[in-house]
């Protein structure tokens, strides 16, 4: 499913990366950007599901995750491939959300509500 989406590199305060997704599941997704990522590094997304998805308009889903694997893809771009690990408030950054204990895999101080595999 192609879907538009805005990543946002927890290490790095740059500008959102605009790129479309390629695969995307309730687990996680696999993007195509021009960017470099690493494996294992974490990130936050914003998966946009078009109102021709959702038949009130727009929606916007605000995911937390991290990089499971990174590969070469035609063109320059790169195709990376992450896990989605919690669903947060949309406009929040994990940082800003109150500390607490929840089990989430990526902080055992995120209030982040935690996706189970």
């Amino acid at each position: 499913m192609n879907l538009p989406v805005r990543v946002l590199v927890n290490d790095a305060n740059g500008p959102e990366l605009k790129a479309n997704t390629r695969d995307v599941s309730y687990r996680g997704l696999y993007f195509l950007t021009e960017a470099p990522f690493e494996k294992g590094s974490e990130i936050d997304f914003i998966l946009t599901l078009p109102a021709q998805i959702i038949s009130a308009g727009d929606v916007n889903i605000r995911c937390h995750g991290h990089v499971v694997r990174v590969q070469s893809e035609d063109q320059g771009k790169t195709g990376i491939a992450a896990k989605i690990t919690a669903l947060m408030p949309e406009g929040t950054r994990c940082s800003q959300l109150p500390r607490r204990r929840t089990g989430c895999s990526a902080s055992s101080r995120c209030s982040r509500r935690s996706i189970r595999s």
